[in-house]
């Protein structure tokens, strides 16, 4: 099942026929345990009754371009979100709206400009500023870190964009083994560990490109922010192996929006709801 670009991991209704067929069948043999309202729980009609026997929504993102995506996921998040209040972590106490998983398959992330398309009628603040982009490079591509920093991305990546550079020039495109890690087993006992764990990587049909995974990840303002810069990146490794700019593949249990951020996104996707 697919709705403007977004689509369902299963196929509820064969796999609900499914179910009821087999309910059926149970009761003819006098399973008394089992009952109709459990199989209705797998296949809730919102996500707020995902509880006792419920499954995970899984969410699927196709976009043109990283401003697509953006909006896209902003957009389904009001309406596959779950509501919940942090417990641990940034935040803590507020609610935010988060999806269960989510895979975002951005076609042509290159595609100018990076961050989001804000139409200067809504007179809301763009979540990146102009700028800011080259700006945030440094912190991904680079060790140098501010002495009020716990890590930054560059700090793991560094060494290992040069790494896969050079792999991918001296050993060859045939190759599932250049991927690039975020973290380390400390990182758990950080205040606030990565969001960024890995950026794998893939030389195919003569393009260079990334699967990138969050382990947590701020929709608003981190998501646009993070694909943009890491997108600056996936240009210049693809040109300094001589291959040309390909795709990126995001997946994220933890794309999530602040309460704070709600009344923005329904006005920016021209919510009423």
């Amino acid at each position: 099942m697919s709705i403007c670009g977004i689509s369902c991991a299963t196929g509820y209704a064969d796999v609900l026929s499914a179910s009821l067929d087999f309910l059926e069948l149970a009761q003819n043999h006098r399973f008394p345990n089992w009952k109709l309202n459990c199989v209705q729980k797998l296949f809730p009609a919102g996500h707020e009754q995902h509880n006792g026997c419920a499954m995970l929504n899984v969410v699927s993102v196709a976009a043109r371009d990283i401003p697509d995506a953006w909006f896209q996921c902003v957009y389904h998040i009001i309406d596959n979100g779950h509501k919940y209040v942090i417990e641990r972590g940034s935040f803590e106490g507020q609610e935010r709206l988060e999806f269960d998983y989510i895979t975002v398959h951005i076609k042509y992330p290159g595609v100018r400009p990076l961050i989001p398309d804000i139409p200067h009628a809504l007179n809301i603040p763009n979540p990146v500023a102009e700028g800011y982009l080259e700006e945030y490079l440094p912190y991904l591509m680079t060790s140098a870190k501010s002495p009020n920093e716990d890590y930054t991305y560059g700090q793991y990546l560094e060494s290992q964009i040069a790494e896969v550079i050079r792999m991918y020039k001296e050993d060859g495109h045939g190759t599932n083994q250049a991927y690039m890690t975020v973290g380390d087993p400390s990182a758990l006992f950080l205040g606030d560990p990565p969001c960024l764990r890995g950026i794998d990587t893939r030389i195919r049909y003569g393009k260079l490109h990334f699967m990138v995974y969050f382990r947590s990840w701020d929709l608003w303002n981190g998501f646009p922010a993070n694909l943009g810069a890491i997108q600056l990146l996936k240009e210049y490794m693809s040109s300094e192996i001589g291959v040309e700019d390909g795709e990126i593949i995001a997946a994220s249990k933890g794309l999530h929006l602040y309460d704070y951020i709600w009344e923005l996104a329904k006005l920016r996707t021209m919510r009423t709801d």
